[in-house]
């Protein structure tokens, strides 16, 4: 029998910052596609340069849609799907290609550590953060959401060894860009959905993001990066719904 194949699929935009170091992490897989969605930085040139299969899109769906349509451009196997951000570590290479040469499970699961302005959390709701990334090609596919899009399979899953690194916000100004677009996004998804909000939904909501991620999840524990974490969550949250309101009252 011929060894099993595994495909990378990621979905970019002006992700330049981490790409190298992600795609150099990824030499061990047989083919990396890449979507990009019109980046204006080196983002193509350097997935090109390490080799990866590139593809544009020309316009933005959504993340749910837009992975899907990454892993449409590989016909391997098995399917390992990550962001330009995250790092696979050497560990965990090492179980993704013992899993897929003697497979338990047609989906794996792996665990995440993330990085806050240049801090590990380990507490905050933020870890230990197992998700599903690993999959035999046809047996899952993403939702269809426009932001915080879930891996959709029947069936038991495995657990994978090792770490990936997931270099998520590396500076406040990343910070403040992606609560922006997160809340948006989520308000757009909520309302579509027909959900309704007001002020006091948005701040009784924040108010509770922040004392689930400091108190709940122990964000005390992460110090002052685990407080700014728990402020992050409450401003999306709170946003969220004061878009959300926004929007129906346009509508």
């Amino acid at each position: 029998m011929p060894a099993a194949t595994l495909g990378v699929a990621l979905i970019t935009k002006n992700a330049e910052a981490r790409l190298a170091e992600c795609l150099t992490a990824l030499a061990f897989a047989d083919r990396i596609a890449v979507l990009d969605s019109g980046s204006s930085d080196a983002t193509v040139q350097i997935a090109e340069a390490h080799g990866a299969a590139v593809a544009v899109s020309g316009d933005w769906p959504g993340f749910g849609v837009q992975k899907n349509r990454a892993v449409a451009l590989l016909d391997t196997d098995w399917v390992l799907l990550i962001d330009a951000d995250e790092v696979v570590t050497p560990e965990l290479a090492a179980s993704i290609r013992a899993a897929i040469a003697a497979p338990q499970a047609a989906v794996y699961r792996l665990n995440r550590l993330s990085s806050f302005c240049g801090h590990w959390m380990r507490h905050s709701g933020w870890y230990p953060d197992w998700i599903p990334r690993l999959f035999k090609q046809g047996s899952a596919r993403f939702s269809d959401d426009l932001v915080h899009e879930r891996l959709v399979f029947d069936g038991p899953v495995a657990a994978l060894d090792g770490t990936l690194l997931h270099y998520s916000y590396e500076t406040h100004a990343d910070v403040l860009r992606k609560l922006d677009a997160y809340s948006e996004a989520g308000a757009r998804q909520r309302h579509a959905r027909g959900e309704s909000a007001s002020v006091a939904k948005a701040v009784g909501r924040g108010l509770w993001a922040f004392v689930r991620t400091y108190i709940v999840k122990r964000g005390f524990l992460d110090g002052v990066a685990g407080f700014q974490v728990a402020v992050f969550n409450a401003e999306t949250v709170y946003y969220r719904f004061l878009k959300l309101a926004e929007l129906n009252r346009r509508q």
